[in-house]
């Protein structure tokens, strides 16, 4: 049975009674606000750990800290690296040194802290002060390994910047976009010290105004931001964003349908029925209030076999393979995700990235798969061959797909469900044969996803969690670090995934996509293949 969206009346009027306490917090953060369509509001149920770009490992982080501050350069919606504070940049001594000319326009938001005008002007000495803090071991940001590529930075001057690298790394421009690498001031950080994660300071589109943690945060608009639309206009045009943190997925969509916010991200079980059809459309109820934006996601979504398993099944690969084969990957899409999502026949590489090539994976062969088991039983005299995959309840609805689809070809599949920290943990250190996962890109680049199968990658210290080695592989890898060809790095990246999958260490079920609903007076929202959330080009607009 479905579970659809509204609930018992029994429970209706608890789920009234948060409407209003929300809608009531919204509002008097903005009561200075004349038109409420200036401000936009966006629920993160997942909460905020820090404001601190030096901390922005997950997307609530990331979408908070992506409207407060900025860095060198900047991604756009299609992953092209341009310009932000960095008016323009060289790349120089075969592909090592790259020297950023800086904006003499960008101002950090005010503080009291700066003196007699209340803010100052970004100079290339912040940056050196804020890539020296990404290192810092007493800092311990979880950034730090965005740097371990570089021998050296420093400011050759107020507007001139540059940074050295051990080796040609192409990219590395994409690896300065992540916010990790974002701009702070140096006075700031020292009077706040670790308490600067709740008082940000920097030069983004909107500035901190306030935070009651797990309950609202608020931003205002930046008057002094740098930045212009193509008419010259200064960005933003929003007066102000309100975030809340309803933690439960189905309140959040109840508020969204009720237009108390103005964006939900994402598909989730408890609306999915709710919202679109099978096909992946919306329902009629909801097409004169609501759009829907979809996009390539770089978000694999796999399962993975941990190669040094003592178990028999686990080690074969003609067992990997008839897993791979076993089941409709584009039946699972339109009954599991409402069409949401690419089914993965192609590699671990997703769709959207330079070195995808969707004739590298696997299709959907029940009788090979069949074939393959009963190889397997002769080779090895095991008559009744099992698995048992580790999963979160999240993905659970999958696995019992699968489990479904290979039992009926001869493959004993039994699942578990674990906790996500437990799972998380249990996997890096090797305790699961076989278990779910997925891998977001931190930069659009293959070799990202590559990097889960190099030899010295090996889990715990690293994200090769299946422990997949090959000489071959590893002599391409580190041979793509050194090519400076575009077309010839795609090539690699093309063979290193095919040679993947044809051990197949895992299973790919589907490249993941952005969905954004949002309200009709929402416009320049946009979306992009790492779901940024970008606010600065967003305007509202009055509803008829």
């Amino acid at each position: 049975m479905v579970k659809r969206f509204f609930l018992s009346s029994s429970k209706l009027p608890h789920y009234i009674s948060i409407c209003c306490a929300i809608f009531i917090l919204i509002s008097c953060d903005c009561n200075n606000q004349s038109d409420s369509n200036l401000v936009f509001r966006y629920n993160e149920h997942k909460n905020i750990g820090s404001l601190d770009p030096a901390f922005s490992k997950d997307n609530a982080d990331i979408w908070a800290t992506n409207q407060l501050f900025n860095g060198l350069v900047q991604m756009d919606d299609s992953l092209n690296v341009i310009p932000c504070i960095a008016k323009n940049w060289t790349v120089t001594d075969s592909a090592t040194t790259y020297t950023f000319n800086l904006r003499n326009d960008v101002y950090f938001h005010k503080h009291e802290l700066f003196g007699k005008d209340s803010t100052r002007t970004v100079t290339a000495q912040d940056f050196e002060y804020s890539l020296n803090r990404l290192q810092d071991k007493q800092v311990a940001s979880p950034g730090s390994w965005v740097l371990n590529k570089v021998v050296n930075f420093k400011a050759v001057n107020d507007t001139v910047f540059q940074i050295q690298l051990k080796q040609p790394f192409p990219a590395f421009l994409g690896l300065l976009t992540m916010k990790y690498c974002s701009v702070v001031p140096k006075e700031i950080v020292a009077h706040y010290g670790s308490d600067f994660r709740s008082n940000p300071i920097g030069t983004g589109p909107f500035k901190f105004k306030r935070w009651e943690e797990n309950i609202k945060l608020v931003f205002r608009k930046n008057n002094l931001y740098f930045e212009k639309d193509t008419n010259g206009n200064q960005l933003p045009y929003l007066e102000a964003v309100a975030i809340t943190f309803l933690p439960d997925k189905q309140s959040e969509f109840l508020q969204f349908a009720q237009g108390n916010i103005d964006y939900v991200s994402g598909l989730d079980a408890s609306y999915k029925d709710e919202i679109l059809t099978s096909k992946g459309e919306l329902r009629d109820q909801y097409k004169t209030d609501v759009d829907i934006i979809r996009g390539p996601y770089l978000n694999t979504e796999y399962l993975a076999f941990y190669l040094d398993s003592e178990v028999s099944e686990i080690q074969s690969k003609l067992l990997r393979q008839a897993v791979n084969y076993g089941f409709d990957r584009h039946k699972m899409m339109t009954y599991l995700r409402n069409g949401i999502g690419i089914p993965a026949n192609g590699g671990f590489i997703p769709k959207g990235l330079p070195g995808y090539n969707e004739q590298t994976g696997y299709s959907y062969q029940p009788e090979k798969a069949k074939q393959l088991i009963d190889d397997f039983k002769a080779e090895t005299g095991i008559t009744q061959p099992s698995i048992t995959i580790t999963t979160t309840s999240n993905y659970l609805s999958f696995c019992e797909y699968i489990q479904r689809e290979l039992q009926k070809v001869g493959l004993q599949v039994n699942v578990d469900v674990i906790p996500a920290a437990t799972l998380k943990d249990a996997k890096a250190n090797g305790k699961l044969d076989m278990f779910r996962a997925s891998w977001v890109a931190d930069y659009p680049d293959a070799e990202n996803y590559l990097s889960l199968y190099y030899s010295k990658n090996f889990a715990p210290n690293g994200p090769n969690y299946t422990h997949f080695k090959n000489e071959l592989f590893d002599t391409w890898y580190e041979q793509a670090f050194t090519e400076t060809n575009t077309k010839t790095r795609e090539a690699l990246y093309t063979k290193m995934d095919s040679l993947i999958m044809q051990d197949a260490p895992v299973v790919v079920m589907f490249y993941d996509e952005v969905v954004r609903f949002t309200r009709k007076n929402v416009n320049g929202l946009g979306i992009n293949p790492i779901n940024l959330l970008e606010l600065k080009k967003v305007r509202k607009t009055t509803l008829q």
